[in-house]
């Protein structure tokens, strides 16, 4: 059985987002090995210093390519976004030589807008495509880039591993680090028009990146009962309660200055392969357990 169809029976998507607050893609064309950063991709002469750097900068490193195969002309996109952020943002450039990407200050990627790029103002699509991971990446994300890609081109890249290929496809929409699992052709289409609106789509949201997985799940069982925007709520955690079903609290706050706080509890679930081709292993997933509104 693949991975995506083992955690489509009863592991919810809620808090499955991985945590990243900075990102730097890198246009990459052809076959990826299946390490992110690898000496058959990027060469021995830049993998372990990039590695160095991107980890001292908690920053996402991931591969991106045009959905298809195209002509490597020489020239790369590179795109950076900082998710964390109070206003996220997205900047483009290109380089000719890999070791440019050596003159990036990249702790500048966890702040404001560095002004290194060009601004990106829509949204921008990753999906991952990264075969050489996981199987289902490669036969659920592909045929969705190539039609998002013909709905809405120059904004859709096939990515790199993005985390959580047992919910393919997997996309994520930059800047606000917006992650989405188990769509299709049409539901992929809403997530990013909904997108392009300032709004935050529901279907198959896992989480915002910039969040930790107890924030996800308030946040989402937060924009389940209201309508909001993208920007216009906060999530802060609480320190963890006692007891070992207890996962957290978070307080979710909406600019207009109502609150809400959501408590979060663990539920076990039957064990399943998290990879392709992987034994069996403990399941756990994150549940909302109350919601309470807040005085103001």
């Amino acid at each position: 059985m693949l991975c995506s169809a083992a955690a489509a029976v009863d592991v919810p998507l809620p808090g499955t987002a991985t945590h990243v607050t900075g990102w730097l893609c890198v246009e990459h064309p052809g076959a990826w090995g299946r390490d992110v950063l690898g000496d058959e991709v990027l060469g021995p002469e830049i993998t372990a210093e990039l590695a160095a750097r991107t980890a001292a900068a908690h920053v996402r490193p991931t591969l991106i390519r045009r959905p298809g195969r195209s002509e490597f002309t020489g020239a790369r996109t590179v795109l950076l976004a900082g998710s964390g952020w109070v206003e996220p943002w997205c900047e483009r450039l290109e380089i000719t030589d890999l070791t440019q990407l050596l003159d990036l200050d990249l702790q500048l990627l966890n702040g404001p807008p560095p002004g290194i790029g060009v601004p990106v103002h829509d949204p921008i699509v990753l999906v991952c495509a990264h075969g050489k991971r996981d199987q289902c990446c490669a036969l659920l994300g592909r045929p969705i880039a190539a039609d998002l890609g013909t709905r809405y081109p120059g904004q859709v890249w096939e990515c790199s591993h993005t985390g959580g290929h047992r919910f393919a496809p997997a996309l994520v929409l930059l800047p606000h680090g917006l992650t989405y699992g188990r769509l299709d052709a049409e539901s992929a289409a809403e997530v990013v028009e909904t997108a392009r609106r300032g709004a935050v789509a529901m279907t198959g949201l896992r989480g915002r990146s910039c969040y930790r997985p107890v924030e996800q799940v308030a946040e989402i069982a937060v924009r389940e009962r209201i309508s909001a925007r993208a920007d216009d709520l906060t999530v802060d955690s609480e320190p963890a309660s006692a007891g070992a079903a207890i996962a957290g609290a978070a307080i979710v706050t909406h600019r207009d200055g109502r609150r809400w706080r959501v408590t979060v509890r663990i539920q076990p679930l039957a064990p399943r392969q998290a990879s392709c081709n992987a034994a069996p292993k403990a399941v756990t997933a994150l549940i909302a357990d109350d919601i309470r509104p807040l005085t103001p």
